[in-house]
């Protein structure tokens, strides 16, 4: 019986040895196998994603070409046309060819168009800087005038009141002559009171 026992512990402890044995062979074979796996796997679907994304726009782009191309030869074959048709009617009327020709050679030479800017738009701008400066005048003119009116106003009003002075002035001396000349028969009648008095004292 004891023998069993004993047997049995033993077969625990070295079962449970066992156990401990495979727990590090089972982290180290998790390390050693399954975590590069695992990382290769995530870096291949890393690159997978970055590589659609970037290609997505290039996808786009590959796309427009098609369609800028109608519509550059769209834009072309119009182009063509129209510079035809014109050039037909032009043949069509030789005339009005001519006359647009040389019109827009007389506004594209420099020389040409130098000599119609000075002869129509300068002499609109001499025009009406003369304009101006008539107009300028004629204001200057208008204030001058205003500037006498008022002096001569100020002018008139100063000689009517010197007018009233002089009025005054000459009321004033006659009524001094008048008090001088009754004074002065004041003194001719003293004087004969006086006479007449020193007489009777003579006598």
């Amino acid at each position: 019986m004891e023998e069993e026992v004993a047997g049995s512990s033993a077969n625990a402890v070295s079962k449970g040895e066992e156990q401990i044995e495979q727990l590090p062979k089972t982290w180290h074979s998790f390390i050693s196998d399954e975590f590069p796996r695992s990382f290769t796997e995530s870096t291949d679907a890393a690159l997978r994603f970055l590589h659609y994304d970037s290609s997505t726009p290039l996808r786009g782009l590959q796309d427009l070409i098609p369609e800028i191309k109608h519509k550059y030869f769209d834009y072309e074959y119009a182009l063509i046309k129209k510079f035809k048709d014109g050039l037909a009617i032009g043949l069509q009327h030789p005339t009005m060819t001519v006359g647009i020709t040389l019109a827009a050679s007389f506004l594209l030479i420099r020389r040409p168009r130098n000599f119609l800017l000075r002869h129509t738009v300068g002499r609109f701008q001499s025009e009406e800087a003369q304009f101006v400066r008539a107009e300028n005048n004629v204001k200057d003119l208008k204030f001058s005038v205003d500037l006498m009116k008022k002096e001569s106003r100020k002018l008139l009003d100063r000689a009517t009141l010197a007018e009233q002075e002089m009025t005054n002035g000459q009321t004033n001396l006659m009524n001094v002559g008048k008090q001088l000349r009754h004074l002065a028969k004041s003194v001719d009648h003293a004087q004969t009171q006086a006479a007449g008095c020193f007489s009777g004292f003579t006598s």
